[in-house]
């Protein structure tokens, strides 16, 4: 089968690979639909140390099962699906709680690091355990399904720390996770809710998704605006989807006391954190990782159209494209926000 390989640091190959092997708890996925994530293109440089060639990446997928293992029940061929980010045990503690996402076994397709090495959906076919996949609804298309896992990080980070109708939401960081973060806020029924970016364009994006207000964190000093917003108090929460010293900086400087902060980015993997102003304020701190079981609730909130992932394709090209569209996101090209790859649309010409 055809695939896409990271054969060394920003280097990609359209290649023929062995096909996975089905265990009899597995399904063969024949991939309709993959996404190209903020973390495959910060990490195909190597400088995270989870994309360590050579290695298939992708993780945010759709496609239809195209073979069933012995053991699998409910399970069909032809079946429209989508399937978890997360390969979790279903054994241990964690996943007997439901926190699938704090796995003690887990593994993140497409992710090759050094503890394990699991191969990605850019690729034809891909053989993942059916204990995580879930239905497309026909009113989710395979293009759609595919940013099935982007929405269900959006909205488990929110579910981490909710905001109640009369209360404000501030979202850091209007990339992709932060867009979708400013919906699943408003989907919960949250009616205050801001956004802070140095792009105008996704900004535009924000408000056009609910938010009330936006800030360009490029041109102002958006923790004094937005107290001012507040009459010196803080906002309730603040969803930070970045990741580096100053945002954190000022996602802490502009909660109210006894206020909430995500983290949800983690560009950076350590950030100079304001320890004291944390304490003395006793802020509330929650990380959030992936998603965990949220998938049934964001399928359903797309289908009726509660969140939108339509704005922010940018572009669908063939997956024998994807070394240049990975250039041109690693190149911050204007106006590209999100690209699905698509492993069935044959060579390129």
């Amino acid at each position: 089968m055809k695939a896409l390989v990271l054969t060394e640091a920003s280097c990609f190959e359209y290649r023929d690979v062995v096909a996975p092997d089905v265990g009899e708890g597995d399904v063969l996925v024949r991939v309709m639909a993959c996404g190209i994530c903020g973390s495959d293109v910060h990490g195909m440089d190597g400088s995270t140390g989870r994309r360590r060639p050579p290695i298939v990446m992708g993780h945010e997928a759709s496609g239809v099962i195209e073979g069933v293992g012995s053991a699998v029940v409910d399970w069909k061929v032809g079946d429209r699906v989508t399937f978890d980010s997360t390969e979790s045990c279903g054994q241990c503690g964690y996943c007997r709680s439901g926190q699938v996402n704090l796995c003690d076994r887990r593994r993140v397709l497409g992710v090759s690091c050094a503890e394990y090495r699991r191969d990605g959906a850019m690729a034809e076919y891909i053989a993942v355990p059916a204990r995580i996949l879930y239905r497309l609804p026909d009113a989710v298309s395979f293009v759609q399904g595919a940013m099935v896992e982007p929405v269900s990080i959006a909205v488990h980070a929110v579910r981490r720390a909710p905001v109640s109708a009369g209360e404000s939401a501030v979202v850091v960081g209007a990339g992709v996770i932060g867009l979708l973060t400013v919906q699943a806020l408003r989907a919960a029924g949250c009616e205050r809710v801001w956004a802070v970016d140095i792009d105008e364009g996704r900004l535009a994006l924000a408000r056009q998704f609910g938010a009330e207000r936006t800030f360009d964190a490029g041109g102002e000093d958006v923790a004094s605006a937005i107290l001012d917003a507040t009459d010196g108090r803080g906002v309730d929460a603040v969803f930070e989807a970045v990741g580096i010293d100053s945002t954190v900086h000022m996602s802490v400087s502009m909660l109210r006391k006894g206020g909430r902060l995500v983290l949800i980015g983690n560009l950076a993997p350590e950030v100079e954190f304001p320890l004291q102003t944390a304490v003395t304020r006793e802020l509330s701190i929650y990380g959030s990782c992936g998603s965990s079981g949220e998938y049934p609730d964001c399928l359903e909130l797309m289908a009726d159209g509660r969140i939108r992932v339509d704005p922010l394709l940018s572009a669908t090209a063939p997956l024998a494209e994807g070394a240049d569209w990975f250039r041109r996101l690693a190149g911050r090209e204007p106006g590209l926000v999100k690209v699905i790859l698509e492993p069935q649309a044959g060579d390129a010409p």
